[in-house]
């Protein structure tokens, strides 16, 4: 019963998982494989980087009650558009001009997260009217107009254009080494904090993993990230905007796991008066949630009109969206306090997928969006069901 009741309790944690792998593999027996080509795989990245940019941001905003910024879309719209509008029509400086849009970012977050923290207006009305505004204020900016990027080196720095790649330090012909190595030195390094969280734990006498369980699980993960770089290599290497991502990602797995402040997020979404009573000052973690939103809205703007080369009045559509369903699909809880940036990985890789999929069979957009929202659907039923003991009805 007790390794029935734990094998249970795996096939639950890795649930999403499990599905990543059944739906890659599904999109590439539907596709005849071409979803797992080289060039696809590089796609996957440089078209969601966005994705794991904002997700990182919003996990932060649900693990504090399940609250969400409906803005963030609008946001990365404006910040663009102010950024283009500097560069190519008032001649500022490339690093002036991102200086800005950084600055904008951070002041758009502070605003709204002074409503939401201070004044309490509940953040689904503070963001949706963020939302309306910022995208209104794009179309202004731009005059509903598309402003062309001429900046080489801003659309380099941040992703854009073909030749935005880590250039191979070999020169090899059809395969970058470079990229190759850099996966191997990942995994190396990932097997090393293995081992070494491992110890500690030992030594501080906490419950670990069986060994098998941890290596079997290690290896698993070195061998989709060798293979994950084994593809890019044999296209151009790694692109620049999977730089941002993995800088995104690292920082914030680290903030979550590892600080004072990332663990007030968790303790306000799971019990805010009782955080309140312990003397955690619960408005500045909402606002910090907010600003911190802001903040990678302008990266994610400046990663969308990199890759664009232009900046549109409608870029950011739904973005918001796609951020939100990667938190939920990847394991946050719809009721706040429960969450982690590598569940958030693997729902912004399912998104991914299913998008790039859907794509390359030739599925309707509106059919993607149906799909799509099913999907989302699907992975809060499986949340709010699982708290409630497997129940689907809840009791009075």
């Amino acid at each position: 019963m007790m390794n029935k009741g734990k094998m249970m309790e795996g096939v639950k944690k890795y649930t999403m998982i499990i599905v990543l792998v059944l739906v890659t593999a599904f999109f590439a027996w539907g596709t005849q494989g071409k979803i797992l080509l080289p060039q696809n795989v590089s796609n996957l990245i440089a078209q969601n980087a966005y994705v794991f940019v904002l997700a990182s941001g919003m996990l932060l905003c649900i693990l504090t009650g399940g609250n969400i910024d409906l803005s963030v879309g609008s946001v990365v719209c404006f910040v663009g558009a102010v950024g283009a509008v500097l560069m190519e029509n008032k001649g500022m400086n490339t690093f002036a001009a991102i200086v800005v849009m950084l600055l904008v970012g951070l002041l758009i977050g502070a605003w709204q997260g002074f409503w939401i923290a201070f004044v309490r207006i509940p953040p689904f009305i503070t963001t949706l009217a963020g939302m309306l505004v910022f995208r209104g204020l794009s179309n202004v900016v731009l005059e509903g107009m598309t402003v062309s990027l001429s900046s080489e080196t801003f659309v380099k720095v941040f992703g854009g254009g073909a030749n935005c790649y880590v250039p191979d330090l070999f020169g090899m012909e059809g395969f970058n080494l470079t990229c190759m190595i850099a996966g191997t030195f990942a995994c190396v390094l990932y097997v090393l904090l293995q081992m070494k969280n491992r110890m500690a734990k030992v030594r501080k006498g906490y419950e670990t993993e069986s060994m098998v369980s941890m290596l079997v699980k290690t290896a698993l993960i070195c061998a989709v990230i060798l293979l994950f770089t084994l593809r890019l290599s044999q296209y151009r290497g790694i692109p620049t905007a999977l730089i941002w991502v993995l800088i995104v990602i690292l920082v914030y797995a680290y903030i979550t796991s590892n600080t004072t402040i990332g663990r007030y997020f968790y303790a306000v979404g799971g019990n805010e008066k009782a955080t309140k009573l312990s003397g955690i000052n619960t408005n500045k973690v909402y606002f910090w949630a907010y600003l911190n939103m802001g903040f990678l809205s302008a990266l994610a703007g400046m990663l969308t009109i990199a890759r664009m080369t232009s900046a549109q009045p409608t870029y950011g559509t739904n973005y918001e969206m796609d951020a939100i369903g990667s938190c939920f699909i990847g394991g946050a809880s719809a009721y706040g306090g429960t969450g982690t940036i590598p569940g958030v990985i693997v729902g912004a890789v399912l998104m991914g997928v299913i998008n790039l999929g859907m794509s390359i069979m030739g599925v309707d957009q509106n059919i993607q969006r149906v799909v799509k929202g099913l999907v989302l659907l699907a992975a809060v039923i499986f949340d709010v069901v699982s708290k409630r003991g497997g129940k689907l009805i809840a009791n009075d």
